[in-house]
């Protein structure tokens, strides 16, 4: 897309039906039609704005006289006079900016929609069909937040500074951070690891079944080999181990049907609660578990997935067969596309025909002509080596990678991207580490693990025993986290990056869930992204928030949302989708393109919380006013 030009198909990459839900939000279906205490919140929220969209004799009429009102508000905030406080202030003022935007010609007409006319119709009393109430609250929050009311802030912190002493501040606001210390702790400790006592008992007890009904010994598991012979693939077997619910056995079952790859190593098995699903192993299931809607819609079109699901647009950015390139220094090699375990979120799920396929391992001329081309642009300075898993590569043949990759002189990082860590530890070898680390020079050339814990449920004995020994090699390991709704409650994270840091692993990026159509159960709003970034990583110390947010930009890269100017709220559709535009990371260098993306409803979001994971969504009520 020129820079002049703009399509609409933009914003319905992933164009979702608010009305779809899977099986078990459907158990628990909540209201999505606006009721008249909807509307009343609606017009109290700013009296001003209600009474310019009830008077107005046309929608346009309307606009011009909402354009003057926010003008006017905007002064006031910005006035002597204003007695709202600074960050009262801000919130509005991002408020107005936002609303700017969402009754702007110029985004009604990129979105092909227009929620102004929507909300001059709701002021006479008529309903679109199709409008919803997430797509009220939206605008009940935007309202709020213009008028000053955001009801953010609870409460100021006021120290009569004349009347006490230094020292006296000092200890009422240590006091005062006690509170808070005392709040994230109580958060944190709801969500339990994989190193708690119990935990550690009730999944040795799931390994003995485990290889039981495989036959196997005490040696057999801890050999990596016996794991990846005996991955579970098909319903019936893993029906034989666990208990699973109604839906999750029809999803295993079409998965199996329509060929779409699933499978879970004895390993990472054993972190489940056999019983049935529950908290204990919600997150661990929805690793490996698909629901009913990815997998009714990845069959819709598997037999075209190579161009249907290709979120990423990675046929775009291959230079050359196995590698991506999206920036100016760095490069991925893709060497296998498969896993001995499948994430159902995967962003790769398109190219991966079956777990641990043979015919998945590039063959050797493949991988030496990509490499090749990497030792012909010398701009590159740094390859991941991902997939797939590398670490399913055989000794032999990841040795061959990283030795011819190692003799380019240009290239100054390796990076090589697993989940083995944490889905078969076992694979970590001590003859492994000492392959690795043998191409480990300092000052020359570094060698570094990209791993992807989830959870800190996955967080075990094993893991510990794994990084404890890369570490003891000299080599860094760093986390990539996706924020799914799995793993998305209130500090949820935190938790997990406390942990990380003790086992020595660095927290690098958390990723939002990619857009994907077919990946929609698993995505949360981006608002709740960066609501978990201001607001519960931020009360951590500065070494267990070492990560980026960061939003994947379909054939462009990485978006860092804690960079405002990368991104902005410019429409809200009637399901209470927001879209936002996406700027490309390069857009202080050249004049790029924008991307339009269609997020998920936060109220659908924050009633899925409720019903599904029954928290107290009144803990994320600042959540609309991170645009």
């Amino acid at each position: 897309m020129g820079n002049g030009e703009r399509k609409l198909n933009k914003i319905s990459v992933r164009g979702l039906n608010s009305n779809q839900y899977n099986s078990r939000c459907q158990k628990s279906a909540f209201p999505k039609e606006i009721s008249e205490n909807d509307l009343s919140n609606l017009w109290r929220a700013n009296p001003k704005i209600a009474e310019i969209l009830k008077t107005s004799p046309s929608v346009n009429a309307a606009r011009e006289r909402l354009y003057q009102y926010l003008t006017r508000r905007e002064k006031h905030l910005l006035s002597v006079g204003c007695d709202l406080t600074p960050l009262q202030i801000d919130v509005a003022m991002n408020c107005i900016r936002t609303l700017r935007n969402v009754i702007s010609p110029l985004y009604e007409s990129i979105s092909d929609f227009s929620a102004l006319e929507e909300l001059f119709r709701l002021s006479r009393k008529r309903v679109s069909e199709g409008v919803t109430a997430g797509f009220v609250y939206e605008f009940v929050h935007l309202f709020r937040g213009i008028s000053g009311d955001a009801e953010i802030y609870n409460s100021v912190m006021a120290l009569d500074e004349e009347a006490l002493t230094p020292r006296e501040i000092a200890i009422k606001r240590s006091g005062e951070l006690d509170e808070i210390a005392e709040t994230v702790k109580s958060y944190v400790e709801r969500y339990r690891s994989g190193l708690d006592e119990e935990i550690i008992t009730i999944r040795k007890e799931n390994r003995e079944k485990i290889l039981s009904y495989f036959g196997g010994s005490e040696d057999d598991w801890y050999d990596y080999r016996w794991h990846l012979r005996n991955i579970i693939t098909d319903l019936n077997t893993l029906d034989g181990i666990v208990k699973l619910d109604s839906d999750e056995k029809l999803a295993i079952k079409l998965a199996n049907k329509y060929g779409i790859p699933f499978g879970i190593t004895p390993y990472y098995l054993s972190l489940m609660n056999f019983s049935g699903r529950s908290e204990f192993d919600f997150s661990i299931r929805a690793q490996v578990i698909p629901t009913l809607r990815v997998v009714s819609k990845l069959a819709e079109k598997w037999e075209e997935r190579k161009t249907a699901f290709d979120f990423m647009k990675e046929a775009e950015t291959s230079p050359v067969d196995l590698v991506t390139r999206r920036y100016p220094q760095i490069v991925i090699l893709k060497p296998v596309s498969t896993c001995p375990q499948i994430c159902t979120y995967c962003q790769r799920n398109w190219e991966i025909d079956s777990v641990h396929a043979k015919k998945a391992f590039a063959t050797k001329k493949k991988i030496e002509t990509a490499i090749e081309w990497i030792r012909a642009t010398d701009s590159i300075e740094e390859v991941l080596v991902t997939g797939g898993d590398p670490f399913i590569l055989s000794d032999r043949r990841l040795e061959q990678i990283l030795e011819a990759l190692s003799r380019i002189e240009h290239i100054k990082r390796i990076r090589i991207g697993t989940r083995m860590i944490v889905t078969l530890p076992f694979r970590i070898t001590d003859s492994l580490v000492e392959l690795v680390k043998k191409y480990h020079e300092f000052g020359k050339r570094e060698i570094a693990i990209v791993t992807h814990v989830e959870h800190v449920s996955e967080i075990t004995p094993e893991l510990v025993e794994v990084t404890s020994r890369i570490k003891r090699a000299g080599l860094s390991i760093y986390n990539q986290e996706v924020f799914t709704f799995a793993n998305s409650r209130r500090f949820e994270s935190v938790a997990l990056r406390k942990m990380l840091r003790l086992v020595g692993i660095d927290p690098y990026y958390t990723f939002n869930t990619k857009g994907k159509e077919e990946t929609v159960d698993y995505m949360v709003p981006i608002a709740r992204l960066l609501q978990e970034r201001k607001e519960e990583v931020r009360l951590a110390p500065g070494l267990d928030r070492t990560d980026e947010p960061v939003f994947n930009v379909p054939g462009l890269g990485k978006n860092y949302l804690k960079s405002w100017q990368d991104h902005r709220v410019v429409m809200i559709l009637p399901d209470g989708s927001r879209v936002y535009e996406f700027h490309p990371w390069e857009k202080n260098v050249r004049n790029a393109d924008v991307y339009y993306y269609k997020d998920v409803p936060i109220y659908d979001y924050l009633m899925r919380l409720k019903h599904l994971r029954d928290e107290d969504i009144n803990a994320y009520k600042s959540i609309w006013y991170y645009y």
